[in-house]
């Protein structure tokens, strides 16, 4: 019976050799491909396999690696459960007669005649100028050969290396090896002898470069057994080859060459010709494991007094107590019943930062940005400064004098900016997402403050609801990157599930993952049969702190319908900054 390729078999080899995959559309792409590795240059997704048809390709042209999913899980030896693995051809077991030629050729290369000895390094028998490299597996069976044209003439020449076809790929040198304690991996062959001749018994080559790691499955058991791995790779671009690879892969400890020890050389042989066999001992000797770039010791991590970080404060005195302000590097979370005055409260909570000092970015998905303005006009206004009138209908109405407008407009003028959604770009190309736009808004414009209102319109519109939830996971991912990445504060206004006000965090609507990458969680609402208030905000997480006000214990809160504002009940509003400006006094400031 035929092999029917299943989705969870190419995961199941992407875990066996170590490949960080993501999936896009049907297609499951690998970080790099598990044969070239993304060459020299690294490239990076080249590599897929198709999930309905399991048929896999690099895009690199110089790689080429395709076929169907049968031939991928043959050449890395992944058990698909039926069917024979894969078989190479046998080569002939003769005694090698190791050669002059080979011996005077390594001897420029500052080889001795003992390590070409021990190692059976020959040249062919019809053509003194190859050399012949045996592979030998750690039972001393010939695996591999591979051969150097020692007159390569560039343009000339087809090639300067190559391997017997059909054969087993294996490490070179393993036959010579000695014990299980440190194994040295180098690229090339000659650079595992260079190892060698500095005594080092237990020195290995891949048997074809830095791109192609079909050898592993093959020598998985015998390498596996070591307990640490130093990597001698070449040094190119920067990066030290079969580095990451290997580190990747292998189980145990991965050491690496430093940089600086290849002392501006290329590899191992490159070192041991200009700086002697000293050189490369201190280079094996001093491998040391790579430090994570996203790690770092506990120890290191300084040590601060929470209540004394960076904050905005909100000005309501119990949401003060109980989360400490909004402090910097948090995603604030706000949700509420629609129409109920969540998206009131983020804007009060801009005037706050403003009065602050602080500059502010806010992305109103829902209303235009004069709507907006008006708005946030109106909270700081305040009752002072606000008319009221009646219209042609006689109802009432209320307005601000141009004067004032005017002045409150001067005050938050170069600290507060809006995303504007009539921009489009006369290329789609140079369409950017509301993240990206944010961190450029925050390096260029210094803001600290960033509102989004709401989620739902923020992101890119996906019709499939699994795909809308990881949608919006990654969604509040990025801006819990941000805050934390810029130590700024990220408001984020979601609708709720349910309207009520013993609130959950499990009744936002959407993903669980945006209340568990939130550091705060709260909801606003009205209330309409309660004579001590008119509004509440309840408080169901809170990271930091661990403080929490809900039920019976909500903030109870007004609202104003003149000035827009929402106050601590009991308490009258108060006077924000700008009207220090408008009407001079002697102390050149007013009480607040």
């Amino acid at each position: 019976m035929g092999y029917e390729f299943k989705r969870e078999d190419a995961y199941g080899l992407a875990r066996s050799v170590g490949a960080d995959t993501h999936e896009k559309g049907d297609e499951l792409f690998f970080r790099f491909c598990p044969k070239c590795c993304g060459g020299d240059n690294r490239d990076k997704d080249t590599f897929s396999i198709n999930l309905k048809t399991g048929l896999f390709k690099c895009f690199r042209a110089s790689c080429d690696y395709h076929g169907h999913f049968v031939e991928l899980a043959r050449d890395f030896d992944y058990d698909l459960g039926f069917g024979e693995k894969r078989v190479y051809r046998k080569l002939p077991q003769k005694p090698v007669v190791v050669r002059d030629g080979a011996i005077e050729y390594m001897a420029r290369r500052g080889i001795s005649a003992e390590i070409c000895r021990k190692y059976e390094l020959t040249t062919r028998t019809d053509n003194k100028d190859i050399l012949v490299f045996p592979f030998y597996d750690e039972a001393g069976t010939l695996q591999f050969v591979k051969y150097r044209n020692m007159k390569f003439r560039k343009g000339i020449d087809k090639n300067k290396e190559w391997s017997e076809s059909d054969t087993m790929p294996i490490l070179f040198g393993m036959k010579q090896c000695s014990g299980f304690d440190r194994l040295i991996i180098t690229e090339g062959q000659i650079d595992s002898l260079s190892v060698a001749e500095c005594g080092f018994e237990n020195a290995v080559s891949v048997p074809t470069g830095a791109t192609g790691f079909t050898w592993l499955a093959n020598c998985w058991d015998w390498i596996i057994k070591f307990r640490e791995i130093v990597v001698f790779g070449d040094n190119e671009h920067g990066k030290i080859t079969l580095a990451d690879t290997l580190r990747s892969r292998l189980p145990q400890t991965v050491k690496v060459v430093r940089k600086k020890d290849y002392l501006g050389e290329k590899d191992a042989n490159d070192i041991l010709l200009r700086y002697g066999k000293g050189a490369v001992i201190t280079a094996v000797e001093h491998a040391e494991t790579p430090r994570l770039e996203n790690v770092k010791d506990l120890s290191t991590v300084q040590s601060v007094d929470i209540n004394a970080l960076p904050k905005i404060k909100t000005n309501i005195p119990e949401i003060d107590r109980i989360i400490g302000g909004l402090i910097m590097g948090q995603v604030v979370l706000l949700t509420g019943k629609r129409g109920h005055g969540k998206s009131t409260f983020m804007s009060q909570l801009v005037c706050e930062a403003l009065d602050q000092r602080e500059n502010v970015f806010i992305y109103s998905g829902e209303l235009a940005d004069y709507h907006f303005k008006r708005w946030i006009d109106f909270q700081l206004a305040g009752t002072d400064y606000i008319k009221s009138i009646k219209n042609i209908y006689g109802d009432l109405e209320y307005t601000i004098e141009d004067r004032v407008t005017k002045q409150i407009g001067e005050w938050y003028k170069g600290r507060a900016f809006i995303y504007d959604n009539n921009w489009l770009p006369e290329d789609e190309a140079e369409f950017e997402s509301l993240p990206e736009t944010i961190e450029k808004v925050i390096r260029q414009y210094g803001v600290r403050l960033v509102c989004i209102d709401n989620l739902m319109t923020a992101m890119e519109t996906v019709q499939e609801n699994d795909q809308l939830y990881l949608a919006q996971s990654n969604f509040v991912g990025k801006l819990k990157k941000i805050a934390v990445k810029y130590d700024v504060v990220v408001i984020l206004v979601a609708h709720p599930r349910k309207s009520k006000l013993e609130f959950d965090n499990d009744d936002v609507a959407g993903s669980s993952d945006i209340t568990n990458k939130a550091d705060i969680v709260m909801s606003y609402q009205r209330v309409d049969n309660d004579d001590t208030c008119d509004s509440k905000l309840a408080i169901t997480k809170n990271r930091l702190f661990g403080r929490y006000a809900n039920g019976d214990k909500a903030i109870k809160l007004s609202y104003s319908e003149k000035t827009k504002r929402i106050f601590p009940y009991g308490m009258y509003p108060r006077h924000y900054g700008w009207e220090k400006g408008l009407f001079p006094t002697e102390e050149e400031e007013l009480p607040l």
